[in-house]
Formats: C-alpha cells, sequence, structure tokens
C-alpha cells in the first residue's frame, strides 16, 4: 500500500527539502558510495574529491536524520565511526545510481550541446551587437 504524502510542485512540502538533502552536491556522491560497501568517514572523504570536511558531516547528519543512513560509532581510541545505507537509503541509492549513470554515460552528448549552444550564444549577441550598432548610428 502507497502511502503518497508529498508534492514536490508545492512550495511548503516537506519533500522538497528531502530532495535537496538526497540530490545535493554530495548527498547523490555520498549514497552511491555508501551503496558499494560501509565506509569510515576518513575513506568517503578521500574517495569524494573536493568535499570539506564540514561539508560531508553536514550531509551524512542531514541523511542519517532522513533515516538513509545508519551512523556507528565504536568506543575506541582513536574513535571509530562507520556509515552503512539503510533499506530505505539502499532503495534510494539504486536510483541515484541510475541517475549517476545515465550522466556518466551521456556526458559527451551534453558537453556537445553546450559547445553548440555557446556557439549559437556568441552568434546572437553578435547579430544583436551590430543591431544596436546600427539603431545607436541611425539615431545620432
Amino acid at each position: 500500500m502507497a502511502h503518497r504524502l508529498g508534492d514536490l510542485n508545492q512550495v511548503k512540502c516537506p519533500s522538497r527539502v528531502v530532495l535537496d538533502h538526497v540530490t545535493s552536491r554530495w548527498g547523490v556522491l555520498v549514497m552511491v558510495l555508501l551503496r558499494e560497501r560501509t565506509h569510515r568517514f576518513s575513506e568517503l572523504r578521500k574517495r569524494i574529491g573536493g568535499v570539506s570536511e564540514k561539508m560531508l558531516a553536514q550531509t551524512l547528519r542531514v541523511l542519517e536524520q532522513d533515516g538513509f543512513v545508519d551512523r556507528r560509532a565504536f568506543p575506541e581510541v582513536p574513535p571509530r565511526v562507520e556509515y552503512t545505507l539503510t533499506p530505505m537509503g539502499v532503495e534510494l541509492a539504486d536510483h541515484l545510481e541510475a541517475l549517476g549513470g545515465w550522466v556518466t554515460d551521456n556526458l559527451w552528448r551534453v558537453m556537445a550541446e553546450r559547445k553548440k549552444r555557446a556557439k549559437k550564444v556568441v552568434q546572437l549577441s553578435a547579430v544583436a551587437s551590430g543591431a544596436s550598432r546600427r539603431l545607436l548610428e541611425t539615431r545620432r
């Protein structure tokens, strides 16, 4: 039985907050890495290029609060903390991995479109610039 409570199109719907958490820059990467196996904080930080310690901790905290990630602290010196996906997190990570796979597989297409559209913008700018010059010349 499906319990559908959210409507992403409604500005005050809490589903938007959850969507922000899981589709954030670091949220997707954390979820996909944890799909592979349990990781320690330091392992995640090494594997995710460019993430700061603060942002990784914040991302893990909100994913844990949303019920996607479990945090397990061991009473050792030095402290050891491991992160793993919950069953709901695995379900979500499957979708995120599919999204990431599509992006990776189609990156060449996206880059080609960017290049094509950038040329179009430059051409339109040149046309607009020429039209502006002609308009100024006729007003003189």
